[in-house]
């Protein structure tokens, strides 16, 4: 064997899934198809800090370019829900590189610019092949993201739904004083169907703006121009100029489907795990499983399952309630949107603790309170559409 684990994918998930399983004893090889750790740059790069703590990791400030307060939440009439919480814009190449140096130092073999082709099962071993020659090992983890073709070979079904995934385009954009403001701003309606347009400052003269849209195909390319020239007129800006657009996916409606088979292990996008810190704390878990079963020499299916026990406590609930919200706010007119905003609007939002189940019963219980009628508005869930 060239080692006991190799990680395709040097996403946040699978640089926590090396570092764990090779800081519990596991042999443990990254690959990379990007050039270089953090480029190009992955455009993920903002996150709340009460999703990150959730890995118990410690935000670093030497990745951090602007720390905001939270997020506006803002219908198409205007009104508005504030969420506080300390959030974070990202040096996206700096984040990469903390976090790839934690993976050197617990001593994984980590090789850039290798394309992954195929992966093939030898009786109880795993024949990788590769833009840099064939390598063997035990137990595979796939993190190369929400278009992994590797799990495809493999015969997983890693998305439950993988019609909903949010195709997203992004720009960073400069105008004048466009970063200074210390909230982000996340626009709901059907000018971004199924999820949202974003405005996230991130100081100065810079700022990003996105759009989210789901079931519309991947090339979101219409929505975002409609985007950028609402922004300008909303934020009364004559001259705006785009510095560079990247365009992706986001699973966040998708649910996970497949998570493991015997010698396989899925993390992060691939697994349809959205965002940096619950992807982080996905590939924690699945290291830590990882590097348990070879350990115990058992990679079978039902052994490496304990990854998908450990995530469905932490997640599973939080993910279902999450897409039945989106699938909702998808079929709602934009006066449904505006009513549902009114019954929050003005509610101290930080108040909402707990398990997500529990969240969403004092969510309930709000609405009951200020507008029951409101609650018509998850009519749209039964909606064929």
């Amino acid at each position: 064997m060239d080692s006991d684990i190799i990680v395709i994918g040097a996403s946040p998930a699978g640089m926590m899934a090396a570092r764990n399983a090779a800081r519990k004893g596991g042999s443990v090889i990254l690959l990379d198809r990007k050039e270089a750790t953090g480029i190009p740059s992955h455009p993920a790069n903002t996150f709340f800090k009460g999703m990150f703590d959730r890995t118990g990791e410690s935000v670093d400030q030497s990745y951090v370019i602007k720390t905001l307060k939270g997020a506006h939440i803002i219908a198409p009439s205007g009104r508005e829900v504030i969420f506080e919480g300390e959030s974070y814009f990202l040096d996206r190449r700096k984040f990469d590189e903390f976090y790839a140096k934690q993976v050197l130092d617990a001593g994984v073999d980590i090789r850039m610019d290798v394309e992954v082709h195929n992966v093939l099962r030898t009786g109880d071993y795993f024949t990788l092949s590769t833009s840099r020659g064939k390598l063997k090992c035990r137990l595979v983890i796939v993190s190369d993201g929400i278009n992994s073709k590797i799990a495809g070979l493999l015969g997983l079904r890693s998305l439950k739904h993988p019609e909903d995934i949010a195709w997203a385009m992004e720009a960073e954009v400069e105008a004048e004083g466009i970063g200074e403001p210390d909230m982000f701003e996340y626009y709901v309606g059907n000018h971004a169907p199924g999820w949202k347009s974003t405005y996230s400052p991130c100081g100065g003269n810079r700022a990003t703006l996105g759009v989210y849209v789901r079931r519309h195909g991947r090339d979101v390319s219409d929505f975002f121009d409609t985007w950028v020239a609402r922004f300008k007129a909303l934020k009364g800006i004559e001259n705006l100029t785009i510095i560079s657009t990247s365009v992706g996916g986001d699973p966040i409606a998708a649910i996970p489907g497949d998570m493991v088979a015997a010698g396989i292990m899925l993390t992060g996008g691939s697994a349809g795990q959205s965002g940096i810190g619950y992807g982080m704390h996905a590939g924690q878990m699945c290291g830590d499983v990882a590097a348990d079963a070879i350990a115990k020499g058992d990679v079978s299916a039902r052994a490496l399952s304990e990854y998908r026990r450990l995530w469905n406590e932490a997640y599973r609930t939080e993910y279902y309630l999450g897409r039945f919200a989106l699938e909702t706010l998808r079929k709602m007119s934009d006066n449904e949107i505006n009513e549902m905003m009114k019954v929050f609007e003005g509610e101290d939002l930080k108040v909402l603790g707990g398990t997500p189940f529990n969240q969403a019963v004092q969510i309930s219980r709000l609405i009951l309170k200020k507008n029951p009628s409101a609650l018509l508005s998850y009519r749209a869930i039964l909606r064929t559409k």
